[in-house]
């Protein structure tokens, strides 16, 4: 129920959310929104400590749901979840193209995939980190250490946020103008009340279908179709029901992993010798052409075999590398042809898109659950990759308004 209240919030706060982003200035909405997700996960963490301390947390699953601090729960996650997702927008489509410059594609590409290594680095840590807690102490504990480092976090935050700005020479202190002539905003984003409230979120998906790099932003979200062919719940017992080593289970999913790490060093070559747009097609094809060899090795019933099953797992773990540039590559792409006055709308509201096939894919996965189903959901994911690249390479014959927007970068 937690994870369908915050799909639901993320389809229809996304688009206010990004209104309200780009119609203030940078630095304070980036505050705001800051204290807003520190707030949300203070409250989550607060309840789930109530429910560890109250009788009621043994109940069942119905009488739980009425409790209060459940209702508290799933609500403060889901305005935390929102502005996660508007945080981590603001960051990548409108301060990264700031900061590196629009006209540097090579620069900004370094970037991304400097911050993106980052992340993923963040990620093993933290995630290290806690499960080192947790086998040492109790989750009472672990949640009290991870609610004071919420608590430290956001002076933090704040005061890199101004460093940043300073180090800069106040360059998140731009207005937000458009990026292209032919799209260019008079007077730059205006927040007024026929735009708040259900009028913003029409607004967001209108301006999401208009978009002149649609086509990018469409294959990004059909990738998240891609149910199996992936390091997943259901690849894992799919692998377990082949009386597969654990070991090899546990490394395959590292090696997806790294594959991760992998893409953001060479996304940036490829936009130096590619340029932006055929890197980004040469991210999926690569990627949906080793998935179909990989689905036609499945279908060939020879995975019986272990060196056959071995051999259709390294397919998939190689096309994490194609699918990961074009997460970077893509990325670019979108930095570079949505204007800045819109970065944030058309952003927010992407990520809306790509919850409402979250809620697909989680339906089909719930219907489908069991490996008996594997060979339908793995045509399902490759139809998807299949379809994502075909989308993607329509960029390849750019209309007049894309060859505007990306006349400051390499050309198509």
């Amino acid at each position: 129920m937690s994870l369908l209240f915050e799909q639901l919030t993320i389809i229809g706060g996304g688009p206010l959310v990004g209104k309200l982003m780009d119609s203030f200035p940078r630095l304070p909405a980036y505050n705001i929104l800051n204290t807003v997700q520190a707030g949300g996960q203070l409250i989550a963490a607060t309840m789930i400590l109530h429910a560890h301390s109250s009788p009621s947390a043994s109940a069942s699953l119905s009488s739980m749901l009425l409790q209060p601090w459940f209702i508290f729960l799933v609500l403060a996650s889901s305005v935390e979840r929102l502005s996660g997702i508007a945080l981590g927008v603001a960051m990548d489509r409108d301060w990264i193209v700031l900061l590196a410059g629009l006209n540097r594609p090579v620069a900004l590409a370094q970037a991304n995939a400097i911050i993106n290594r980052i992340d993923l680095l963040c990620e093993i840590a933290g995630a290290s980190l806690f499960g080192i807690l947790l086998s040492k102490f109790n989750p009472v504990k672990c949640m009290k250490f991870a609610a004071a480092l919420m608590i430290c976090s956001l002076p933090l935050t704040v005061f890199l946020t101004w460093l940043t700005n300073k180090l800069s020479s106040g360059a998140l202190d731009c207005p937000k103008w458009s990026q292209c002539p032919q799209t260019a905003c008079n007077n730059g984003p205006q927040l007024d009340s026929d735009t708040i409230g259900w009028e913003a979120i029409k607004l967001g998906w209108k301006e999401y279908i208009h978009q002149p790099v649609l086509p990018a932003s469409l294959a990004y979200v059909l990738l998240y179709f891609n149910v199996v062919l992936t390091p997943s719940s259901l690849m894992t017992a799919f692998l377990t029901q082949r009386g597969l080593n654990p070991s090899i289970v546990g490394g395959f999913s590292g090696l997806c992993a790294f594959m991760g790490v992998a893409a953001t060093f060479i996304s940036s070559d490829l936009v130096k010798h590619l340029g932006l747009v055929k890197a980004g097609a040469a991210g999926l094809i690569f990627q949906a052409l080793l998935l179909t060899t990989a689905v036609a090795v499945y279908w060939s019933g020879s995975l019986s075999q272990q060196s056959t099953l071995l051999f259709f797992l390294s397919l998939i773990v190689l096309s994490r590398l194609g699918h990961m540039s074009y997460d970077l590559i893509g990325a670019q792409i979108l930095q570079t042809g949505i204007p800045s006055s819109k970065a944030n709308l058309i952003g927010t509201t992407e990520v809306s898109v790509a919850s409402v096939a979250e809620l697909i894919m989680l339906g089909i996965a719930i219907v489908a659950n069991d490996v008996s189903n594997f060979g339908f959901l793995s045509m399902l994911s490759l139809i998807s990759v299949v379809a994502a690249a075909w989308m993607f390479c329509r960029l390849l014959k750019p209309t007049d308004e894309q060859r505007c927007l990306f006349s400051l970068n390499r050309p198509f």
